[in-house]
């Protein structure tokens, strides 16, 4: 399966992917699920939000145990981030048949559109339609950079943009949604473990910085007589830094926009995101409130005006602590003896910075995550990587949650 999926998208100079929503390579990533599902004789459907479903057992049923993740990518992004969740669903499904487990509830793979937001800025689209979280308008209003909408980039696809919308009868078949993902960090390299379970999803979002100055020559304006917004701009990015720092949080603008972005002309407007998250809300509110104080006082100081926009924030995500305990029973060292499989697991039990689906889900439905060792704790780069043993241990790990929640 991985020999398959991994060249779909993948860059010939980056070596990165770009599995954009609803491009050419999401297709042949879609493809790629469908023909998995079908090869395992799996009932494949796509939902009314264009996420793909493969299912095992009557979905109507209810109760349904859900695993998988997503396959689209950020811009040159790593070969495991996604993917890695939906691969091993599969495999997970493979080594129960070879176990000859006996299904008592209803199980699906699923994997989830846009999740990483790399087109239309906003992250988890396919699961926040499904949840509710994100409104057919606010929806319809997305716009990639090259001014496609979202609902027009579907149908170019060959989707119903007007079907998009909560789908809680859905929702409603689920009993339990587990996803798998590579730790982006390195805190089970640091432990020594190779799968760790996820407690909580840190508090984070997404602001615009808009530093609105005065274009001109590069080469015949005094520097007094500038009104500069790359200035109040790489002030601000330095602010960030420090504040993150203070606070024990994260802080990073990874994406600006120039105008009129030429060599010899100073900017009209320097357009920048920053992506900030922190353990708790108070830290993420320090964190954001400081960055933006201290933005303010740059722009002035320059004679530039600043425009702070919100353009997405996900709270604090606990995870159900029942799913989690009981995914922590089932791959704990005595349950893995009793069942006569040592899994030589500690089971750690830890937090992350980063957004999933899982997290989008957990206000509507019980959801815990499984985390795979990343040695380097490189992620969103084409060095993300996990060793091929570890991507093994994570698929028996998941393999034995499935088969505790919806087998005999």
């Amino acid at each position: 399966m991985w020999r398959d999926l991994r060249p779909i998208g993948r860059h010939p100079d980056s070596g990165g992917y770009r599995r954009y929503a609803w491009t050419a390579a999401d297709a042949d990533c879609r493809a790629w699920f469908q023909e998995q599902a079908e090869a395992r004789a799996l009932a494949y459907e796509v939902d009314r939000n264009g996420n793909q479903w493969a299912w095992l057992g009557d979905p109507a049923a209810g109760n349904a145990v859900v695993t998988g993740s997503h396959l689209d990518s950020v811009p040159d992004g790593g070969a495991f981030d996604g993917p890695l969740g939906v691969v091993s669903s599969f495999a997970a499904l493979d080594e129960l048949r070879r176990r000859g487990a006996r299904f008592t509830r209803p199980l699906a793979l699923v994997n989830f559109g846009d999740e990483e937001g790399a087109r239309f800025g906003l992250a988890c689209v396919g699961s926040r339609l499904t949840a509710g979280h994100l409104t057919v308008e606010q929806a319809h209003r997305l716009t990639d950079g090259d001014g496609m909408t979202l609902p027009r980039a579907m149908e170019a696809a060959g989707y119903d943009p007007d079907a998009i919308g909560p789908d809680p009868e859905r929702l409603g078949r689920i009993g339990a949604f587990v996803e798998l993902h590579v730790e982006q960090g390195r805190a089970l390299d640091l432990s020594g473990d190779r799968v760790g379970i996820a407690s909580a999803i840190w508090p984070h979002g997404r602001w615009r910085f808009d530093f609105r100055g005065e274009a001109n020559h590069a080469g015949t304006t005094r520097l007094v007589d500038r009104r500069d917004p790359m200035l109040p701009y790489a002030e601000t990015v330095l602010a960030a830094r420090r504040e993150a720092r203070l606070a024990g949080a994260v802080a990073t603008f990874g994406k600006i926009s120039v105008e009129p972005n030429g060599v010899n002309a100073i900017p009209s407007l320097v357009r920048g995101w920053l992506d900030s998250r922190a353990a708790d809300q108070l830290s993420l509110d320090q964190v954001v409130g400081g960055v933006e104080s201290a933005a303010r006082e740059y722009a002035t100081a320059h004679g530039v005006d600043l425009e702070v926009v919100r353009e997405s924030f996900t709270p604090v995500v606990e995870f159900d602590h029942a799913l989690r305990d009981e995914l922590a029973r089932l791959l704990g060292r005595e349950s893995g003896r009793e069942s006569g499989r040592d899994t030589g697991l500690k089971v750690p039990v830890l937090g992350t910075g980063a957004g999933h689906d899982a997290g989008i889900l957990s206000g509507s439905i019980p959801t815990a995550m499984l985390f795979v060792r990343n040695p380097t704790g490189v992620s969103h780069s084409p060095a993300e990587y996990a060793a091929e043993d570890d991507c093994v241990a994570g698929v028996l790990a998941l393999a034995d949650v499935l088969e505790g929640l919806a087998c005999t």
